[in-house]
């Protein structure tokens, strides 16, 4: 785990997990973020709950990311 905050703004509360030295994966928008930076993650964990965008509606943002 890379990141878990909200300290990046228009992401909401963002997850950013990288893979290896090429690939990070970005999660935004989360209602609530269930692990914490430095932490250890496995595949098919949880990461976070899915919240809403500005608009008010079901949201989740998603990036797959090369080389930061």
């Amino acid at each position: 785990m890379v990141y878990s905050g909200s300290g990046l703004i228009g992401y909401g509360r963002l997850i950013i997990v990288k893979h290896n030295d090429k690939y990070l994966s970005a999660y935004g928008h989360n209602a609530s973020l269930l692990v914490k930076e430095g932490e250890s993650i496995k595949k098919g964990q949880r990461i976070a709950t899915m919240g809403e965008g500005p608009e008010r509606k079901p949201r989740l943002h998603f990036e797959i990311r090369r080389n930061g």
